[in-house]
């Protein structure tokens, strides 16, 4: 009867645990991912003036930045980063530092090859170029410091400048319907979602129900008794 007892505790421990670590590591299962990109060929990429070592994929309809080390592109209002140009995409749950550092109309700045009134000789350096690099230019602030992102004659702004369009872009970032849809959905959902694996451990008690089951002790009524007594 022990034996029975402690493989029945033993089961709804099994049970209970994984339970518990889906609660926390499950979260954001929900979350869709991103569509998947195809490239013919690894993408070059090149680094946008007056940000930290931001660089991005320029030929695409579709934002795709590069930045410590990791991938990062937005969708739906979402975040998503990676160590993969083109796989493995993690929601990430805050918005990247160095978004708020990107012009907004880079875009025309690299068809124009001007930017701000300013030639831009920008370089487009190879995927393998940029993971054998990338440290290295960021540690020495290569490109700001060296070549200023390839800007002729171009002195980087000042830093209160960088402050101040920061905060403008911030605004406006969170004033697209996409950004605002998301916000709202995290907001009103992410309660029952935090609550769910709650009420998987409140569930818990039904998983070792089975330890009141083994009661055949009881058993031993009417005829049995008068032996013992």
């Amino acid at each position: 009867m022990k034996k029975l007892l402690f493989g029945t505790m033993l089961m709804a421990l099994v049970v209970v645990v994984p339970l518990q670590a889906m609660a926390q590591v499950g979260i954001d299962i929900h979350i869709g991912l991103p569509p998947p990109v195809a490239f013919q060929t690894e993408p070059d990429v090149i680094v946008l003036p007056d940000t930290d070592n931001v660089y991005v994929v320029p030929d695409l309809d579709i934002d795709l930045f590069f930045w410590n080390g990791w991938w990062w592109r937005p969708w739906e209002g979402r975040w998503y980063r990676s160590r993969y140009y083109d796989r493995g995409w993690i929601h990430y749950r805050s918005i990247p530092s160095f978004y708020y550092d990107v012009d907004p109309g880079w875009r025309g700045y690299y068809r124009d090859r001007n930017w701000y009134g300013h030639n831009w000789y920008y370089e487009r350096i190879a995927h393998q170029r940029l993971q054998r690099q990338w440290q290295r230019w960021y540690n020495n602030r290569h490109w700001e410091r060296q070549q200023t992102w390839g800007v002729q004659n171009y002195r980087p702004r000042p830093q209160h400048q960088r402050q101040e369009l920061r905060q403008q872009r911030e605004r406006q970032y969170r004033e697209r319907p996409e950004v605002r849809q998301y916000q709202q959905q995290r907001q009103q959902p992410r309660q029952p979602q935090v609550q769910r694996p709650q009420g998987q451990q409140q569930r818990q008690p039904q998983v070792q129900q089975p330890r009141q089951q083994p009661r055949p002790p009881q058993r031993p009524e009417g005829g049995e008794a008068g032996p013992r007594k």
